[in-house]
C-alpha cells in the first residue's frame, strides 16, 4: 500500500501541508522503531514506550543542532529599542541579516567589542549602594516641586455644576521652595443646592517597585494644622497595595457617613492601609492637632513579601462643618522615605535592565561607519585607511546576543530596518515541528538504538558496533541534507578563481 493512498491530488493542491511528503513524524518514528527493533530475538528485548520517546525526543533535538536543516526564521522590524526578543525555542542563531525595500538580505556580523553588562549602583562617593541602604521615593524631600514622580487628584472646574473649589498641592507660600517640604492647600465652600458645605480630601502618591524586597520601612516629617475656621487637620502617610481613589469631592456628611456616594471617603478610611508592619500595626502613620505635630515618625518592617508594586500615599483633610472661602495653607508633610529593611548584601542596579555601555552604543554611531572610508566611498580606497579590521570594514550595522535578558541587541543605523533572524531549534517546541526529514530517518533509529543500548547492562557488547553505525548514519545524513547540487556547485566555483590570500 502506497503511502500517498488516501490523499488525491486535489486534496493536497488545495490544502496548506505543502511539502510535508519529505518528513516523517516522530510518532511515526517511535512506532516503527518499536515494531522492528524492540521485540523477543530483537536488539533490545523490552523496553517502555515512555523510554523510547525519550531517547527518540533526545535524538532529534541533538541531530536539529548540526544536521538539520535550518529552516526557522522569524522577521521584524526593528522598534525604537534596537532590541530583538529571542524566539520562544531559541537554541543559537545561524544567521541575522537585514532586508532592503528590495527584499536583498544583507548580512549583520556580530560585534565583540561591546555588551549590556550588569550596572552598579553606587552612591554619590562612588560606593556600592547595596538594597537595603537604597532610598525608594524619588523627590521624597520635596527640595524641588512637585513633578511627574508624584501623583496628585484632578481639580475642580468652575465650569462644574458644584461650587468653584480651586485646590492646588504646592509648597508653603504657593512659590517659595526654600522650605522644602509639601504644603497642601484646603478651602471649603456653601453647595448651592443642596445647601451643605463642600470642601476636598487631598492626596498625593508615588508608585514603587518592591519585587526584589520583602520587608520594607516607612517614615515622615509631618504637621497637622487646623483650619482657619477651627476645623481639625488630619494628614496621614502611609503605604498600600492599592492607588487611591483619584476623586476629591466631599462634603460635611461624606466623612462619617459609610452611604454616601461620594468615592473620595474612601482615602479617609483605615481599610485602604492593607499592609502591616512587624508588631502587626496597620501601614500609615497619622498626625492630629491633639498629637505629636512636628516630630519624624516610623513604622519598621512592613511586609511586602510576593508583592510587585505598592503606592506610598500622603492624605490630607479637614471636616469642615463651615464655610472657609480663602484657600489656606495646612497640612504639610517632608521627607518621606521607604528603605528596604530586609538585609540581602545583594548588589542592586539603577536600571537592571540596562547599562551605560548599551545606552551609548544603541544611541551612538556604530564604530564600523567609524571605520569607513574617508569621504564615505566604498568602492576605491580613497582614504588609504591602512591596518583596517576587515570585521569593521561594512555598513550593514552589528549586533550581539544578551542572553541574560533574552535579547539581541543591535547598533543604532539598525532602527526602523526590517530584520530576519534564522535560528537552531530543538525541534521539540510543539507537536507540529516533531518531524524528522526522510534523508535522516535511518540516522534518527541508529542513534536511538546506541542510546538505549548504553543503558542497559545486558546491551554492552552492542555498543562498540552500534556507536560506528550511529556515526555513519549521521555523517551520511550530514551529506544528503547538504543538499549539494552539481551545476550550483559549478556555477559558484566560476568567480572563485581569483587568487585569496590567507
Amino acid at each position: 500500500m502506497g503511502l500517498l493512498d488516501g490523499t488525491t491530488q486535489q486534496a493536497y493542491y488545495q490544502g496548506n501541508d505543502f511539502g510535508n511528503y519529505q518528513f516523517t513524524s516522530l510518532e511515526d518514528v517511535i512506532n516503527q522503531f518499536i515494531a522492528v527493533y524492540v521485540g523477543e530475538n530483537k536488539i533490545i528485548n523490552k523496553i517502555s514506550r515512555a523510554s523510547v520517546a525519550f531517547h527518540a525526543q533526545r535524538a532529534l533535538a541533538e541531530l536539529s543542532f548540526d544536521t538539520f536543516k535550518s529552516i526557522k526564521a522569524q522577521e521584524i522590524v526593528l522598534p525604537p529599542s534596537n532590541t530583538m526578543i529571542l524566539p520562544q525555542d531559541y537554541v543559537n542563531y545561524t544567521r541575522v541579516m537585514w532586508s532592503d525595500s528590495s527584499g536583498i538580505k544583507h548580512p549583520i556580523y556580530p560585534t565583540r567589542d561591546t555588551q549590556n553588562p550588569f550596572q552598579i549602583k553606587q552612591d554619590d562617593d562612588g560606593n556600592y549602594a547595596f538594597i537595603e541602604l537604597g532610598e525608594e521615593v524619588t523627590n521624597g524631600n520635596f527640595e524641588t516641586a512637585v513633578g511627574s514622580e508624584w501623583i496628585a487628584p484632578y481639580y475642580w472646574d468652575a465650569t462644574l455644576v458644584f461650587p468653584t473649589l480651586y485646590t492646588t498641592i504646592g509648597p508653603v507660600g504657593a512659590n517659595d521652595f526654600s522650605s522644602s517640604k509639601l504644603t497642601f492647600q484646603h478651602q471649603s465652600v456653601l453647595g448651592l443646592n443642596p445647601a451643605v458645605i463642600w470642601y476636598t480630601i487631598n492626596h498625593i502618591y508615588q508608585t514603587l517597585d518592591v519585587s526584589d524586597k520583602s520587608f520594607v520601612n516607612l517614615s515622615a516629617s509631618g504637621q497637622a494644622v487646623d483650619s482657619a475656621g477651627g476645623a481639625i487637620g488630619t494628614l496621614r502617610v502611609g503605604l498600600s497595595t492599592s492607588p487611591p481613589v483619584n476623586d476629591s469631592q466631599a462634603t460635611e456628611n461624606s466623612i462619617n457617613n459609610p452611604n454616601t456616594s461620594f468615592l473620595s471617603r474612601n482615602n479617609t478610611l483605615l481599610g485602604m492601609w492593607d499592609l502591616q508592619d512587624e508588631n502587626g500595626s496597620p501601614s500609615y502613620l497619622e498626625w492630629t492637632v491633639a498629637g505629636d505635630n512636628t516630630s519624624n515618625k516610623s513604622l519598621a518592617g512592613i511586609d511586602v513579601t510576593g508583592i510587585d508594586t505598592i503606592y506610598v500615599i500622603a492624605v490630607s483633610w479637614h471636616p469642615f462643618t463651615t464655610a472657609e472661602n480663602t484657600l489656606q495653607d495646612t497640612n504639610n508633610v517632608d521627607n518621606i522615605s521607604v528603605i528596604n529593611a530586609g538585609v540581602t548584601g545583594s548588589l542592586s542596579s539603577p536600571n537592571p535592565a540596562s547599562s551605560s555601555t548599551w545606552d551609548n552604543y544603541s544611541s551612538a554611531t556604530p564604530s564600523e561607519n567609524e571605520n569607513s572610508y574617508d569621504d564615505g566611498t566604498y568602492l576605491n580606497n580613497l582614504g588609504e585607511r591602512y591596518g583596517l579590521d576587515p570585521q569593521h570594514a561594512q555598513t550593514n550595522g552589528s549586533f550581539y546576543v544578551d542572553n541574560l535578558r533574552g535579547l539581541i541587541n543591535f547598533s543604532s543605523n539598525m532602527s526602523g530596518k526590517t530584520v530576519i533572524l534564522d535560528y537552531i531549534s530543538d525541534s521539540l517546541g510543539t507537536d507540529g515541528e516533531m518531524k524528522v526529514h526522510k534523508f535522516a530517518e535511518e540516522a534518527m533509529y541508529r542513534w536511538m538504538l546506541y542510546a538505549i543500548a548504553s543503558s542497559r547492562t545486558r546491551t554492552q557488547q552492542l555498543v562498540p558496533r552500534l556507536k560506528k553505525e550511529k556515526v555513519a548514519a549521521v555523517r551520511q545524513a550530514k551529506l544528503r541534507l547538504s543538499n549539494i547540487k552539481l551545476e550550483e556547485l559549478t556555477q559558484i566555483l566560476r568567480g572563485k578563481s581569483k587568487h585569496i590570500k590567507h
